[in-house]
């Protein structure tokens, strides 16, 4: 069976999720798309604890990563993932509506791999994730790892 990469999708707007899923599904990447709520679900998820202990080996292929979240929030997600020697190669993508300079360099700081601001307009916005997911789950090659061999949705 051909190998599949893995976005973890890191995002407390329903709407945002459910306009971010729609984006990927029109370009037919076949990937698995995870969702979580919050920072711990993200961080329970990439350290295979709580609800996911039992989830599939493999790392994400990129995390798209809201900055704003309930309970951990975006940046202490990046930061400890990019400490961590087993995470750290994991290419992050914070997506955020945030334009604030200090939150831009932080997270350059902290090594995310890209910084996109979500487009207000809704053809813009699934333009954007669009481009992002042929990006990460198709042109680029991902760390060794991160692969996945079943496709959910």
């Amino acid at each position: 069976m051909t190998e599949l990469k893995r976005i973890l999708l890191v995002e407390d707007s329903a709407n945002d999720v459910a306009l971010s899923l729609a984006a990927l599904g029109e370009i037919n990447l076949a990937n698995e798309v995870v969702v979580v709520r919050d920072g711990q679900q993200a961080l329970d998820f990439l350290y295979r604890r709580g609800e996911h202990e039992s989830r599939t080996d493999g790392n994400p292929a990129v995390v798209l990563l809201d900055l704003k979240l309930p309970k951990v929030d975006g940046i202490e997600v990046l930061s400890q993932v990019k400490r961590d020697p087993a995470l750290k190669s994991i290419p992050i993508v914070m997506l955020t509506s945030s334009r604030e300079e200090q939150d831009l360099t932080r997270s350059y700081g902290l090594g995310v791999n890209a910084y996109v601001v979500k487009p207000v307009a809704f053809p813009d916005f699934v333009a954007a994730l669009k481009e992002l997911g042929l990006f990460w789950a198709v042109v680029n090659q991902p760390p060794p790892g991160s692969l996945n061999q079943t496709a959910r949705r």
